[in-house]
């Protein structure tokens, strides 16, 4: 008869007492019973991120998602609630397959165009084209010549679209600095595509700071 009375009392408990939000928190909010601090996600870290920028719970349940620097990239990674886990990859969400972790990647890593300083750009195509596509490219960089190929057929194809390259030199390249500052002094796309030739390009006519602030 215990037993019975268990159960009959069981019927009579208010749902609410067995309700669980879709974040998996219970009746409340994680906010009530998890929370994390900057300082906290910066000790669990510890030196395996260069930088912290934000933290915030994730679209996941059971987990924050923490904006970090790591070298030059800004990445979303994650920490589960009993913080004594991380997480790093891809999130897909399944009902609409959407990537939730390349889709905050994206908004962190977005570019503010207008603060692009383009006075020393080169101009690949018409000055009255509608559409202008900024690109920084390395005077030594071997993909780099294949794509400055293709963005002159992109040119000859559609002249309404034009292309604004900025020298952006790679430490890997040893000689694309003093080329880049060779090619920006004298606004040249002459010197660039003869350095794209394996042409020796003249040295700088200038001492501009240009390369270094790109």
């Amino acid at each position: 008869m215990r037993f019975l009375f268990i159960l009959i009392c069981l019927l009579f408990v208010t749902p609410n007492a067995f309700a669980m939000s879709a974040d998996g928190c219970g009746a409340g909010s994680c906010a009530d019973c998890h929370s994390i601090t900057m300082e906290e996600t910066e000790q669990l870290l510890g030196g395996m991120v260069d930088k912290i920028n934000h933290v915030e719970f994730a679209e996941v349940p059971g987990m924050w998602v923490v904006e970090v620097e790591k070298g030059q990239q800004k990445l979303p990674v994650y920490i589960d609630f009993s913080k004594q886990y991380l997480f790093t990859g891809n999130v897909l969400r399944l009902n609409d397959k959407k990537n939730l972790t390349r889709q905050r990647s994206a908004r962190m890593n977005k570019v503010d165009v207008s603060r692009i300083p383009l006075q020393d750009a080169l101009l690949l195509g018409k000055p009255t084209a509608k559409t202008k596509v900024i690109v920084f490219t390395d005077p030594e960089c071997p993909y780099c010549k294949k794509l400055h190929t293709e963005l002159k057929e992109v040119v000859r194809r559609d002249p309404e679209i034009a292309f604004l390259i900025k020298l952006f030199p790679l430490k890997m390249h040893p000689n694309a600095y003093g080329t880049a500052k060779s090619i920006v002094c004298s606004k040249s796309m002459e010197f660039l595509e003869a350095s794209f030739a394996g042409k020796p390009v003249p040295p700088a006519s200038c001492d501009t700071p240009v390369v270094d602030q790109t």
